[in-house]
């Protein structure tokens, strides 16, 4: 059977499967975070001295439902507790599998960038993994030091390391594989608070209730912190998640600036969606999010192209299109590792070639994000001659 078919089922089974868990956790995670800044005192007075905190009432569906929090517990545990930890725990295994099917099995495609560090196989993926183990580390030390007792000065602290992740990255893989391994960072981070802090403490709160003693309140408090941590995470891994489609953005020179703007802009919004919440919403928080946005785009604007001369006629560009373009672009690609061509984009007639003309600037001069990694070797005249064309009119 041909490996690159296996591959690509392979793909598009974790990609869905990823997809369709992640929704399920980012899903449940909002939805809480909603339902909780949402509770009212409760109507009944009967509810409050069961030890009721707060309810809510929705009308969803056709039918009506109440949630209701304790304060602390039920007099009498029920049978059975819905624990929300495995839409976490799937997420974290398919994005995982998904990392190494993509980036590490196709490396040499996905991931290393001669241009920006002449990496080995080896190399890369160490350097990869090492960032997702590292990355956690650093954070669980700074969330359990003297440091995570201010949540001003540890959301400073937090930046900075991402600041520093994000400039690491994209100056040791290709812009694509620089952006996805951030935000894997992330992902990595916000799983590992749900099963090293947040499972943990609820699993105290119930044992604490089973053995009727008060729970330790220092369980509470840090996955409360934990659970603010990846609500604010989100949107930025939900970015980097898509972000293999913006080569404008993870091909600038200045990727990891347009990285971190991003994400600030991301954790901003959100922070803004959770005041919201309360109603207590600061219009300034959104602002600054729009306002980062807008900074990134202006930044982001295509750089001017040294032409160095008049037109150039299609028949100058198309062997160039054909040595370097083709070997994926095609209907049957011969690129080692490619089983289709990617996006269904072919260039093998004139016409395809012409209809592309725009995206073939776009990704081969402007971002220089095309061929992955240089595999085909197109050099700076050649991308420069293509230039020509486009500017010429792409005739």
């Amino acid at each position: 059977m041909d490996v690159a078919f296996v591959t690509d089922w392979l793909n598009l089974l974790l990609r869905w499967s990823h997809l369709i868990v992640g929704i399920a956790w980012i899903g449940a995670s909002f939805y809480f975070i909603w339902l909780d800044n949402h509770l009212r005192p409760p109507i009944d007075p009967a509810d409050r001295a069961k030890g009721i905190g707060g309810e809510l009432w929705a009308v969803h569906g056709g039918g009506f439902y109440t949630a209701k929090k304790f304060v602390l517990a039920p007099e009498k545990l029920p049978p059975e507790l819905h624990w929300f930890k495995w839409e976490a725990y799937s997420t974290l295994i398919t994005g995982f599998l998904l990392l190494c099917l993509v980036y590490y099995y196709g490396a040499d495609i996905a991931l290393i960038d001669p241009s920006v560090m002449p990496l080995s196989r080896p190399q890369a993926i160490a350097i990869g993994l090492g960032f997702l183990v590292l990355g956690w580390l650093v954070y669980d030390g700074l969330c359990r030091s003297a440091f995570g007792e201010d949540d001003a000065v540890l959301g400073g602290l937090l930046f900075l390391y991402c600041a520093i992740a994000a400039w690491a990255l994209c100056h040791l893989f290709s812009g694509r594989g620089a952006y996805l391994h951030f935000g894997a960072m992330l992902g990595t981070i916000m799983v590992l608070n749900v099963y090293f802090v947040i499972i943990p403490g609820q699993r105290e709160l119930v044992r604490a209730k089973e053995e009727g003693r008060k729970p330790d309140p220092r369980f509470g408090l840090s996955g409360r912190q934990r659970s603010v941590h990846n609500t604010y995470f989100t949107l930025p891994v939900l970015f980097t998640m898509i972000s293999n489609h913006y080569a404008g953005l993870y091909g600038h020179p200045w990727n990891w600036v347009l990285l971190i703007l991003i994400s600030a802009a991301g954790a901003l919004i959100r922070v803004w969606f959770v005041q919201r919440h309360k109603d207590a919403a600061d219009p300034l928080v959104l602002a600054a999010g729009l306002v980062l946005l807008a900074i990134t785009a202006l930044l982001a604007l295509p750089r001017p192209v040294d032409l160095g001369g008049g037109p150039v006629a299609f028949e100058q560009i198309q062997p160039i299109i054909q040595a370097k373009c083709v070997p994926c672009h095609a209907t049957t690609p011969t690129q080692e590792g490619i089983a289709a061509p990617p996006k269904g984009v072919i260039l093998e007639t004139p016409s395809q070639i012409r209809a592309m003309a725009a995206a073939i600037n776009q990704q081969a001069v402007v971002s220089r994000v095309m061929p992955p990694g240089n595999l085909t070797h197109i050099s700076d005249s050649e991308r420069q001659m293509i230039a020509r064309w486009f500017a010429g009119g792409a005739q």
